[in-house]
């Protein structure tokens, strides 16, 4: 894995002063290797610097109970070739448990073969909630003005990934770091292309259960937040 600017390690190394939850990775199926970043690795506890692991030590960081749909997903990724995303735990060096989410698309040679897959992690681990929050306070400061479509385009995250609006936008500024592309524009981008249409199709059983969802939905609203709806007097 290489040190360029818009390589995994740039990503990892922008804000050096706090705690990375977003880092990369990615797998050569010829040799069965993993490469991590320096993220990825302190997530999984070991030291900073990129790691070079087989397929039987990533899997060893799985937690038991998670570890056959995660080895299932992944020999079906060898196999198809195709995008992949799972929310599951890993178990640190510490013995330490840690909810993460791994997304996974193709890797590419320099003849457009695939050869791989690449992507990356996200750590959803609870301690880390204020130091997210504080960041993203931070971040959005910044960008006050491009708020909105940020905020449209956090909420496809979070909706594709079942994840939180910190989350969300952790993802979102990796993203924007790694590609070199301007955070507003990157989010635009994402918005442009679910309400375009040209965006990943929603498959028709999941609409049917979000039909239904929005639907009833209203029926586990509590009393207290049901607005009052004015009766009309007699004569």
């Amino acid at each position: 894995m290489t040190d360029s600017p818009t390589g995994p390690r740039a990503a990892d190394e922008s804000r050096p002063d706090r705690p990375q939850r977003v880092g990369s990775f990615r797998y050569v199926v010829a040799t069965d290797e993993w490469e991590w970043s320096d993220a990825v690795a302190r997530m999984h506890g070991y030291e900073s610097g990129i790691m070079r692991l087989t397929t039987e030590r990533v899997l060893s960081h799985k937690h038991p109970d998670d570890l056959p749909q995660v080895a299932e997903m992944l020999e079906s990724q060898r196999t198809s070739n195709r995008p992949f995303s799972s929310r599951h735990r890993i178990i640190d060096t510490g013995g330490n448990v840690k909810q993460v989410v791994v997304v996974g698309d193709e890797l590419l040679d320099d003849h457009s073969t695939v050869i791989g897959t690449s992507g990356f992690y996200v750590d959803l681990t609870e301690s880390y909630a204020d130091d997210i929050r504080e960041n993203v306070d931070e971040a959005l400061s910044t960008f006050a003005l491009s708020r909105a479509v940020i905020e449209q385009a956090k909420g496809v995250l979070m909706l594709a990934y079942g994840i939180s609006a910190d989350h969300a936008f952790e993802i979102l500024t990796w993203r924007s770091q790694e590609t070199n592309i301007k955070l507003r524009a990157l989010a635009q981008r994402i918005v442009d292309a679910v309400t375009g249409g040209t965006g990943p199709r929603v498959p028709d059983t999941w609409r049917n259960e979000f039909d239904h969802f929005l639907m009833t939905v209203d029926r586990t609203v509590p009393r207290e937040d049901r607005a009052e709806v004015p009766t009309e007097s007699g004569p």
